[in-house]
């Protein structure tokens, strides 16, 4: 996942695709949940349809497991 700035590139772009029936996603959570903590904080960015935003997700998930 890449990271961008969350307020000026993140949530932006992330509006625009969930209002396109996308998802967008840290690997955590959806990026508009996320609250910001720091005016330029970065944060990882997983964008574009449904499925495969799901499909990435998982295999973070799955990944982190078995570390």
């Amino acid at each position: 996942p890449g990271k961008l700035r969350l307020m000026y590139e993140a949530n932006p772009m992330a509006f625009l695709v969930e209002q396109a029936g996308g998802a967008a996603t840290n690997g955590q959570q959806r990026i508009l949940d996320v609250e910001p903590t720091k005016l330029h904080q970065r944060v990882s960015v997983i964008l574009g349809s449904k499925n495969e935003v799901e499909r990435v997700t998982r295999y973070h998930q799955e990944d982190a497991a078995k570390a």
